[in-house]
């Protein structure tokens, strides 16, 4: 098992596991350089994870302390926690569905595709879909993403036909499983999906792609990563140059370490990656580690969201089957004549019992709330997921009146809904309601944001250094050897699942940071 010193100044410090840094680790490793990676969490496997909701949510989620505020309907269903994410070897990737999308290419170019939209803070991306390709290319073949690189989709269990039935009935052409991290075949020494139908709760076969057993043992396998798990970073330190230099992180046992590096590339998630520079504050950054442009934190978002639920007459045992291999894309595409810029996808979607009693419509209670409960085998569901428009009121701060186990202030996660989301969610939800009826269904009800979601752009990219965090390499503007290697670092949010593209970055960054220790650019 690979150590390094605590006083070992050449190492790239990582911190956080996820599809980001985990990725990120591996494709540094494989080029002979030397990596600690810290993780919060600690580490399960494939033999841990356990098939039933609740415990595998108090098992993998970042359930420490959050606060809120803003006129969202999170804030009010679930005040303390905004943002369902893991604290776990692999990150979120333990937890995620496996959806697998590229931006399309003028989702890169937002504020030139769109215009300047009224209380939004559009930019377009340092970086171009054509620029990005290649890389795209590399991560689907890693991760095995299906209908790329000959990989056959996967089948339809009950909830995708139900869905294709009325797509086809309604006129929509873009309906398939979709393009998916999870094997259909047996590929890179991992099972197929058995449609276990636990995709949330942890993969038991290993068929969807996670960095906790793809991308982590194969960076250790070459004995250039150090991991090291229940491992909370508290704060990043810098020299008298204004480079990072140490990170500092509360061990197991709660004592603080202090771990020397060459590079530090943060990987946290766009809640905890704002808060820990934040919480990095000096003298000569007084406003936190890379913050001289104001921009860390600025400009969270999250997707519109939201769920449409059918019932039918027959049984279609929704639960059964890979929950999110279905999709319609049709409504993809920017059409403003819909009232709103930007579009969005309806992916299938299923809950088990106790996730529907909590999230299917919070506070309910009543004959009306159980009837539908009654009907738990009846049901079909879909998920809708589309462009969020920025907005530097919509941020990650930190909250000084608040601090976790270690003393460190909690992230306060502000975010109002812009009206764009909000007509942009009325459509959603009617082509929802549309699509289930053309089906079949008795009655369809439509179902407010989950706190799990896809968090982004806390710490954007952008060609000028006053209008971001970070450049299109991920790395701070302002300190040349910090990067940023989560979705922290989209400029904007774009309709599709964010995992591929973070993925890519990853590898795109890997590649940049090799060439410039090399080059001894930092």
């Amino acid at each position: 098992m690979t150590t390094y010193a605590l006083d070992d100044d050449t190492v790239v410090v990582i911190i956080g596991s996820g599809a980001g840094g985990g990725t990120l680790a591996n494709e540094l490793c494989q080029k002979g350089i030397p990596v600690v990676l810290l993780e919060a969490g600690e580490r399960q496997s494939t033999a841990t994870f356990i098939n039933d909701e609740w415990p595998a949510f108090v098992q993998l989620s970042w359930s420490d302390k959050r606060t809120t505020s803003g006129t969202w309907r999170v804030a009010k269903d679930f005040p303390n926690l905004p943002a369902w994410i893991c604290k776990t070897v692999g990150g979120t990737t333990t937890h995620w569905a496996g959806a697998s999308l590229r931006f399309r290419d003028y989702e890169f170019r937002a504020l030139e595709t769109y215009g300047a939209v009224k209380d939004a803070d559009l930019l377009d991306w340092p970086i171009t879909l054509t620029e990005l390709e290649p890389y795209y290319a590399r991560a689907e073949d890693k991760m095995g993403v299906t209908r790329t690189n000959n990989v056959p989709g996967l089948p339809g269990n009950n909830n995708f036909k139900v869905l294709y039935d009325g797509a086809k009935k309604l006129g929509y052409k873009e309906c398939s499983t979709g393009h998916m991290a999870i094997n259909s075949v047996p590929r890179a020494g991992r099972a197929s999906c058995q449609q276990l139908g636990f995709c949330f709760q942890g993969c038991k076969m290993g068929a969807k792609w996670s960095t906790l057993y793809t991308e982590i043992p194969a960076a250790e396998a070459t004995g250039k990563l150090e991991l090291r798990t229940q491992a909370q970073v508290v704060r990043i330190e810098h020299d008298d140059k204004g480079l990072a230099s140490a990170v500092v992180y509360a061990d197991a046992k709660g004592q603080l370490q202090r771990q020397k590096a060459r590079v530090v590339a943060v990987a946290g998630n766009a809640i905890e990656t704002p808060r820990i520079l934040l919480n990095s504050s000096s003298t000569l950054f007084p406003h936190g580690l890379g913050n001289g442009a104001g921009m860390v934190g600025k400009h969270y978002m999250r997707h519109m969201t939201g769920s449409v639920f059918a019932e039918f007459k027959e049984p279609v045992h929704f639960y059964r089957g890979t929950i999110m291999a279905g999709i319609i894309s049709d409504e993809v595409a920017n059409k403003p004549s819909r009232g709103f810029v930007g579009g969005y996808e309806m992916e299938t979607i299923s809950l088990g019992p106790s996730f529907m009693g909590a999230f299917f419509n919070p506070g309910a209670w009543g004959r009306d709330f159980t009837r539908v409960l009654d009907q738990y085998t009846h049901l079909a569901g879909m998920w809708l997921i589309g462009e969020d428009m920025p907005r530097a009121s919509n941020r990650v701060t930190v909250n000084d009146g608040v601090k976790d186990q270690f003393g460190m202030p909690v992230a306060n996660v502000h975010y109002d809904d812009h009206p764009n989301d909000l007509a942009m969610r009325e459509h959603a939800f009617t082509q929802g309601e549309a699509v289930y009826a053309a089906a079949g269904a008795l009655k369809t009800h439509r179902v407010p944001p989950y706190p799990s979601t896809h968090n982004m752009g806390t710490c954007r990219m952008s060609a000028k250094a006053q209008d971001g965090v970070c450049n299109s390499h991920g790395q701070s503007h302002e300190v040349a050897n910090l990067f940023i290697s989560d979705g922290s670092q989209f400029t904007t949010s774009a309709a599709e699942n964010p995992t591929l593209t973070i993925v890519t970055l990853a590898i795109r960054q890997a590649d940049y940071i090799a060439d410039s220790l090399k080059a001894q650019r930092i």
